[in-house]
């Protein structure tokens, strides 16, 4: 009975999530897809630290909420999530300066998954982070 709850629950979460990704205009089924799938995994991984909304925490870690740094950092974003950083940075109008650890056993499509997520729900953007767009911003680091 217990696990038959935990199913249906999961369900309906994952159904909620389609939908509520769906809503945004120009979401692509395929975005929509990948930003579902990413949000296990920022759950999974992220979570604990730039908090369940993206919020971050206090002066320790930064939000994922700033569109402005998504979109102008896009291009080394999977470089970040993959080897971690080092050294200030300015998000949001505030500075952080703690270290964030990498992820290196996250592969290519796993992370595609997440920043899409992140991109989508709290960026507001409207695009797939795509596979290619991880192999570019990785290289000169493999």
């Amino acid at each position: 009975m217990k696990k038959h709850f935990l199913i249906i629950s999961f369900s309906i979460s994952m159904l909620l999530s389609i939908l509520i990704v769906s809503c945004q205009p120009n979401v692509s089924i395929e975005t929509a897809q990948y930003a579902v799938n990413g949000q296990k995994l920022y759950i999974t991984h992220c979570q604990n630290c730039h908090g369940a909304k993206g919020e971050g925490l206090g002066t320790l870690y930064p939000p994922l909420t700033d569109s402005t740094y998504l979109r102008q950092n896009r291009h080394q974003l999977a470089s970040i999530v993959k080897f971690g950083m080092q050294g200030a940075i300015e998000v949001a109008g505030k500075t952080f300066d703690n270290a964030m650890p990498g992820i290196k056993e996250l592969s290519n499509i796993e992370i595609a998954y997440i920043l899409t997520y992140v991109t989508t729900t709290f960026g507001k953007d409207t695009k797939t982070y795509t596979q290619e767009e991880v192999q570019e911003s990785l290289k000169g680091h493999q």
